[in-house]
Order: structure tokens, then C-alpha cells, then sequence
């Protein structure tokens, strides 16, 4: 059984045709703007919800851009490596030739084998190495750290001589 209900129901209105009819063309109007503008999809209309975003937007493909060459050609060319640049420009002969003469590792070196020390293999190449390039540099520039000795002996043999004919 249905109970009463305790607020009396108050008198509703009924609508007249004409405004059943309006409202009908309301709703109507309504739901014909709903949803996507027509060519949304032609003219990207899914930025319209991004348009505080700006700039490119990322690739989303993944994977090499590296262009693929698609068919044989006849010739086919490497791409050409560059020689790597040496780290110091070119020194003339005579620059080189003093840089070698004040270099410190060298002289260290040098006095170290003079003193009766040994070299591992690797110091030994390299102060092999630096000797013979001063020596081609002293060959360029037509020195020769030989003439200081013969410059030397030839002194002290005159030395000698003298001592031994007994002169002053």
C-alpha cells in the first residue's frame, strides 16, 4: 500500500503546445552543437585543446633519421673522414729544435740513464724518439753537436802538445 505523503502537492501549470514546441526546438539546438567542428580531423582540430602549448611538438616515430638509400647506384662513395688536427701548430725547425732541447721530462730522463738508472720500455721509445727528431732538426738546420767536441779535443791536444815539448 501506498502511504500518504504529509505535504500537499502544489499545482503545477501545464505547459500551453506552443511552449512544449519551443523547448522542444531548444533542446534541439542544443544538441546539434555538440561535439567536434565539421573537418576537425582535415584541419587538426586536436590543437585546439593545446593552445597554451607552443613550439614543435616531439617525433613520435622512433628510430634512426639516418637517411637509407633505396636501390643500387653504380657508384657508391664512403663518407670521407677527416684527418684529425694535431693539437700544435707547426713550429719551424729552429722552435721545435729549442722546445726539445728545454724539455723537462727529457733532461729527467736523460740524467736518469746517466746516473746508471734504467728506463722501462716505454720511456726508453719515447726518448728514443725525441733524440732522433733532434738530431733530423740539427741535420735541417746543418748544426752538429759534434763540432763542439772535435772543437774540444783539438784544444786539448794542442794542450798536450805544449806539455809535452815542454812549453809555456
Amino acid at each position: 500500500m501506498k502511504k500518504p505523503t504529509s505535504a500537499p502537492r502544489a499545482k503545477t501549470r501545464r505547459k500551453t503546445r506552443e511552449e512544449l514546441d519551443q523547448e522542444a526546438r531548444d533542446r534541439k539546438r542544443q544538441k546539434k552543437h555538440r561535439g567536434h567542428t565539421p573537418g576537425s580531423r582535415a584541419s587538426g582540430g586536436g590543437e585546439s585543446g593545446r593552445s597554451g602549448q607552443k613550439g614543435q611538438e616531439k617525433d613520435p616515430r622512433i628510430g634512426s633519421k639516418k637517411p637509407v638509400q633505396l636501390g643500387v647506384t653504380a657508384v657508391q662513395t664512403p663518407p670521407r673522414q677527416q684527418k684529425p688536427k694535431s693539437e700544435k701548430p707547426m713550429l719551424s725547425p729552429q722552435a721545435e729544435l729549442e722546445q726539445l732541447e728545454t724539455d723537462e721530462r727529457l733532461d729527467a730522463l736523460l740524467e736518469r740513464l746517466e746516473e746508471g738508472g734504467k728506463l722501462n720500455a716505454e720511456e726508453q721509445s719515447w726518448v728514443d724518439a725525441k733524440l732522433d727528431r733532434i738530431d733530423e732538426l740539427m741535420q735541417q738546420l746543418g748544426l752538429s753537436y759534434d763540432d763542439d767536441e772535435e772543437e774540444e779535443e783539438e784544444e786539448g791536444k794542442e794542450d798536450m802538445m805544449r806539455l809535452l815539448k815542454g812549453g809555456n
